[in-house]
């Protein structure tokens, strides 16, 4: 982790999706904190945010995204444990991976619900909270996309599609609630070591597949996204509606093609 410099003291944050152990979640919650600000984290185990809460000496509120009334109380909970709330970060999500057309419809219908209805929601709740004409100060929400909102990877078109559309709504925020002192932007990193993806990466070769694709030579991690999500919520970010690609270049080339990871795979598995 980088060294901190207090640059959120003051600040109160809201970071849903830290439920699971060492999640992109809980790397942020715990980025947050180091800088300074009063965090609250939130998620649908609430096991998990009680010990990480203790742990960390932060709030907690148990939150199923699917749910509307369950996203409102989250905010109202944020705004009365922590006196208000200036930074909402949504870092959940469902890696689905399967085929095109052998997605299902409760498929379909559960990531739309986890990956655009429920975000749409939290993004509302939360701009209540912040808008300025609400008694709010303004503030900054930040969601957690991907790079393959924007390129290219076979058998995952369910995620993609509603994580891109999510990027689409964060710039109609940033558009609608500028003037309330509410930035809406998101991140997109590309394939990242967490709690996630430990399965693919105990995969011989699968990792290695995608590594031609990034310039700066490395697969990223919670802690490079967290180092963002710090930056955009700080009062030294003087941007909205965008998408930043932390993904060390991903972007600039492209994801392997499925058979591609397949013979990366077998050539491993023959050496091993």
């Amino acid at each position: 982790m980088s060294t901190t410099t207090g640059r959120l003291n003051g600040k109160r944050a809201v970071v849903l999706g830290a439920s699971s152990p060492d999640n992109m979640g809980q790397h942020i919650a715990r980025r947050l904190m180091a800088e300074g600000a009063s965090v609250l984290v939130s998620g649908r185990k609430e096991d998990v945010l009680v010990d990480f809460a203790a742990q960390h000496g932060c709030a907690w509120s148990a939150c199923d995204l699917t749910d509307q009334s369950s996203v409102d109380a989250l905010a109202d909970a944020a705004a009365r444990q922590l006196g208000g709330i200036d930074i909402a970060v949504n870092a959940t999500g469902w890696g689905l991976l399967k085929g095109f057309l052998e997605t299902t419809h409760d498929e379909l219908m559960a990531m739309t619900m986890l990956q655009y209805v429920g975000p749409f929601h939290f993004y509302q709740a939360m701009v209540r909270k912040m808008a300025r004409s609400n008694g709010g100060r303004g503030g900054s929400i930040i969601q957690i996309s991907s790079a393959t909102a924007t390129i290219m990877l076979n058998d995952h078109a369910a995620y993609m599609g509603t994580k891109a559309g999510a990027d689409h709504v964060i710039r109609c925020v940033a558009h609608e609630f500028g003037a309330e002192g509410v930035r809406a932007n998101s991140i997109s990193p590309g394939l990242t070591e967490t709690p996630m993806t430990s399965e693919a990466k105990d995969v011989p070769g699968l990792f290695d597949a995608f590594l031609a694709g990034y310039p700066l030579g490395r697969i990223g991690t919670s802690d490079d996204i967290a180092a963002a999500v710090v930056w955009l919520a700080s009062d030294e970010c003087f941007m909205t509606g965008e998408n930043l690609q932390v993904n060390g270049g991903l972007t600039l080339r492209r994801n392997p093609m499925k058979s591609e990871i397949d013979a990366a795979v077998a050539a491993a598995m023959a050496t091993s």
